[in-house]
């Protein structure tokens, strides 16, 4: 297998966070080969203070990055980018995926640049996963995926046909479930309700025979998880992804809070520990890893941008388990199939 290439300089802690990750994931019985790129001396200097197996790391220099407040287009005048290097190592065969905590903006146009979309592919989506009351796959996964959650501001039917394609085969995948349900947001159940792309899209899945359709959900059925895939349009679901975010931190500073006035509380809240960190391992990001940049011929993840040691680890291993697994030849099998 080809290595993950890693963009180190991406994220809102600094590369040594994703250094010590990648780091930490050579010594697990995976044993991914990684590339990590960036500002070479910085890499080393925190690869000698950890534990590392040398055998499944490289690292390759690269002079700049983009920041993670910096306008995307940056990229066009930087010309030895961190993200320049390691999509161009990729697109010459020397890599299998990208995994980047950075600049979202710039992860999806370096990548957009770098590689080609797929045949049937008008536009890339940004998915992302979200927890969820129902489980998911053999598996019982806690989470869904929503897509777009931000690549595009405004689709045609035939756009969200192709995401429920791709996001149908990444479930397939990386939860390992034969029949991911599919459906649409929209604002009411009703195969006549939402936008006309939404309509149109709707009376399209209906007869598709490659996917399991599930109509259209509202967004109260979003946290319910009564779909395994969400389709929509990018400005929708990234207020949708963002809402969901602030809701589950709300959530816990308001437990947090509470518990902490009273000793009574306090005294209770050891009791009710153990259905407590059930809830805390549901809305735990970190656990999920990085989310796909999909439609494009090569495997993109995208981490958070607030991604530590073990979300950065998490991520690696979602992006070897979609080369593994033949994701870029499920979905290209999937378009050539509906076309």
């Amino acid at each position: 297998m080809l290595p993950i290439i890693i963009d180190v300089m991406g994220g809102d802690h600094g590369p040594s966070v994703v250094v010590r990750g990648a780091a930490q994931l050579s010594l697990e019985s995976l044993a991914i080969p990684m590339i990590l790129v960036g500002e070479s001396s910085k890499i080393v200097s925190t690869l000698r203070q950890s534990q590392y197996d040398p055998r499944h790391i490289r690292v390759v220099h690269a002079s700049e990055y983009v920041h993670m407040d910096e306008d995307p287009r940056v990229l066009h005048s930087k010309k030895d980018t961190s993200l320049h290097i390691a999509t161009q190592m990729i697109k010459k065969g020397e890599g299998s995926a990208l995994v980047s905590a950075g600049n979202t903006g710039a992860v999806v146009l370096a990548a957009a640049k770098a590689f080609k979309r797929l045949v049937g592919i008008r536009r890339a989506a940004l998915a992302a996963v979200y927890p969820t009351e129902l489980t998911h796959g053999p598996h019982k996964d806690p989470f869904s995926l929503i897509l777009d959650v931000g690549a595009t501001l405004h689709v045609e039917a035939e756009d969200l046909v192709r995401f429920a394609l791709m996001g149908s085969a990444y479930a397939e995948i990386i939860s390992k479930n034969p029949n991911p349900k599919v459906a649409l947001l929209s604002n009411g159940s009703e195969e006549t309700k939402g936008a006309p792309e939404v309509v149109q899209a709707h009376q399209m899945l209906k007869d598709h025979k490659g996917i399991v359709f599930a109509g259209n959900i509202e967004g109260m059925d979003i946290p319910k998880g009564t779909a395994d895939v969400v389709v929509c349009e990018g400005f929708l679901g990234n207020v949708v992804l963002k809402m969901l975010e602030g809701f589950f931190e709300v959530i816990q500073h308001v437990t947090e809070d509470t518990f902490s006035k009273k000793k009574l509380w306090r005294a209770g809240r050891k009791m009710l520990a153990e259905p407590l960190g059930q809830i805390q391992g549901l809305i735990d990001w970190e656990q999920y890893g990085g989310v796909p940049i999909l439609g494009l011929e090569h495997v993109v993840i995208k981490a958070h941008g607030r991604s530590k040691e073990r979300a950065i680890r998490n991520s690696i291993k979602v992006a070897h388990k979609a080369v593994q697994g033949q994701l870029i030849k499920k979905i290209h099998s999937s378009l050539s199939e509906s076309l």
